[in-house]
């Protein structure tokens, strides 16, 4: 079982919700990522905000942190730009916690851009808030439009060789690396697409696999069960 993160919305951020609604929290989950797991092999199961992820966490056999909003510039030390999305507290402290819960058991966890994100600040790491040109906001979410190169020796350089083209949806990159992670990709420019901890099963990317027309044969989800299958 494979454990899929989440964020939240209230009614009135829904087009053609009631009004009556409007006050009310709806748990989203893209489904694309419960997709790549079941095609795996896995079973994907949904990690509510309101579990508490030391009830929940221990009953999986692994942990998918997904894409969405960015994280809040205050847990890295810095001040919010004008280019950086709005905040999400909730999702921001209720992800740290499954990754200390992930870590204490030593469970695999794979990470999907905002992923990336949170393991890398989560190890105190930092991240730059605005890097336009990696956004490709004005493509399909289908377009492998840039190239990723992997280190030798690695896991995403054993499970995808040494290169391939990539999606991307996100305007924020890794800074400063975080403790005991280590930078296992990048793109032409030197941005970091490809972190894995030193010591655990870890690996996290930071475009968007479960978009592409290969997720049912991406090797992210694919390694993901087969280490989570491996503890059972």
């Amino acid at each position: 079982m494979i454990g899929i993160t989440g964020r939240r919305k209230t009614g009135d951020q829904l087009v053609g919700n009631l009004d009556v609604l409007a006050d009310f929290s709806i748990d989203l989950y893209y489904a694309d990522y419960g997709r790549g797991v079941l095609e795996a092999g896995g079973l994907p199961v949904h990690v509510p905000l309101d579990v508490d992820p030391a009830e929940l966490v221990p009953r999986l056999d692994g942990v998918l942190l997904t894409g969405g909003g960015d994280v809040d510039p205050g847990r890295y030390g810095q001040k919010s730009s004008t280019d950086t999305f709005p905040p999400e507290p909730l999702r921001d402290e209720h992800e740290y916690a499954v990754l200390d819960v992930v870590y204490a058991y030593q469970m695999p966890v794979a990470g999907i851009c905002r992923g990336l994100q949170v393991i890398n600040v989560h190890a105190g790491g930092t991240l730059h808030q605005d890097v336009p040109s990696h956004a490709g906001f004005d493509k399909p979410a289908t377009t492998e439009w840039h190239n990723v190169a992997f280190d030798d020796g690695t896991v995403l350089g054993d499970i995808y060789g040494q290169e391939r083209r990539v999606n991307s949806l996100h305007h924020q990159t890794v800074n400063r690396v975080g403790d005991n992670l280590r930078i296992t990709a990048r793109s032409d420019d030197g941005s970091v697409e490809g972190l894995e901890h030193e010591g655990l099963p870890v690996v996290a990317v930071q475009w968007h696999p479960e978009m592409l027309p290969t997720r049912a044969e991406d090797a992210l989800f694919a390694w993901l069960v087969a280490e989570a299958s491996a503890r059972r």
